[in-house]
């Protein structure tokens, strides 16, 4: 149980927790080295500015990953705090130092919430950031069980799900599914730089998908991949010789037609199945096991904008109009019933968002496999 939470950085994470813990009644003290992003989280509502008269039951190091164990060591030494963690997208590094350097390392627990955007700071922040969101914690060899216990109870309180992982471990999956995306989305936006002066006014939705996370704080980044290094090289050595093979078969494309090979063809092909391959288990998280669907029905007036203004309801958690089918209304004339086929996890924050705007909706599970088109 938490009755008292310090958060220690309000930037995006920590303000959002902040915001997540406050509204469900727990005092939150708010610190930071810039004073007006302590004033600005405030303002919004996350908790109070400065440090608390006394040890609040846990503190949130929300730092990025190099400063975790100095300002662990210097909030323990302080006694700002019973339990510690932190939410730092890297952990075995961090947790060396933690154990090499905080004045009692029992009372901390790793921690790394899975949600974010492409905006930084707290006027960023979202009370419902971590909804339905993996939150994993890294228990070192010397974490306390109250200390493990605190955590889940912040996870809970966020309405976040855990997943308690060993920290290197963690940093070799985020290595693939976080910061080896971000380098690549990174590298495809720096070369618009480059491209021809009309490439810009051509750029589609893909292009807007692949380069929309390259917006992220160049400094924070630097610092996670800095942390993460070698897990990252180690992805992008694979990454690099999958590129190799693709440029192979696109130069012998590219020449004269009787002189191509089938051969290049077709590893084009594989490649782009391959990529499919992978978009399928990205849908559950769980290689080879395919996520389960559910139906969220809603009743719309068959008026002009209304499904405009529905799936605009449904954007921010994915659901388009690929997702979609209308058909008209069971037994009142002139309404719409809209479909939509989700992974079940979504359905449950779908049903409220629909619910919340003021359509009458319900869900049902499928039990069929969800595929990818």
């Amino acid at each position: 149980m938490i009755r008292t939470l310090a958060v220690v950085g309000t930037g995006l994470i920590g303000t959002s927790l902040a915001l997540a813990a406050a509204r469900q009644g727990v005092r939150v003290h708010l610190l930071d080295s810039d004073p007006s992003a302590v004033r600005t989280a405030a303002a919004l509502g996350a908790g109070l500015p400065g440090p608390p008269p006394e040890p609040v039951d846990l503190a949130v190091i929300a730092v990025p990953p190099s400063l975790v164990a100095t300002v662990l060591a210097q909030q323990q030494a302080r006694g700002l705090a019973r339990t510690y963690t932190d939410v730092a997208s890297v952990k075995y590094e961090p947790e060396r130092a933690v154990l090499a350097r905080a004045p009692d390392p029992t009372r901390y627990i790793g921690g790394h919430p899975l949600a974010g955007r492409e905006r930084s700071g707290p006027l960023a922040a979202r009370v419902d950031l971590f909804q339905d969101r993996v939150w994993v914690l890294t228990p070192s060899r010397l974490t306390s069980r109250t200390a493990l216990d605190r955590a889940l109870s912040l996870i809970g309180l966020c309405g976040a799900v855990p997943l308690v992982m060993q920290s290197k471990a963690h940093d070799d999956a985020v290595a693939l599914t976080s910061h080896v995306p971000h380098v690549v989305s990174s590298l495809m936006a720096a070369r618009l730089g480059a491209g021809p002066p009309q490439a810009a006014r051509l750029a589609g939705q893909g292009l807007r998908d692949v380069t929309r996370i390259a917006g992220g704080d160049s400094r924070l980044w630097s610092d996670i991949l800095q942390a993460n290094a070698g897990a990252v090289a180690g992805v992008l050595t694979d990454l690099q010789a999958d590129l190799a093979d693709l440029l192979t078969a696109l130069r012998d494309l590219a020449g004269p037609p009787d002189r191509r090979s089938a051969h290049s063809l077709a590893a084009v092909v594989d490649l782009l199945d391959r990529g499919i391959a992978g978009l399928g288990e990205l849908s559950t998280g769980l290689p080879g096991r395919p996520a389960q669907l559910a139906t969220v029905r809603v009743r719309i007036a068959d008026r002009p904008g209304e499904l405009s203004r529905l799936l605009a309801a449904t954007a921010e958690l994915g659901v388009g109009p690929e997702d979609a089918q209308v058909r008209p209304a069971d037994g009142v004339r002139g309404d719409l019933t809209v479909r939509l086929a989700v992974p079940a996890v979504v359905s449950g924050p779908l049903l409220a968002r629909v619910t919340a705007e003021g359509w009458d909706a319900d869900t049902e599970a499928d039990g069929r496999p969800a595929c990818v088109a």
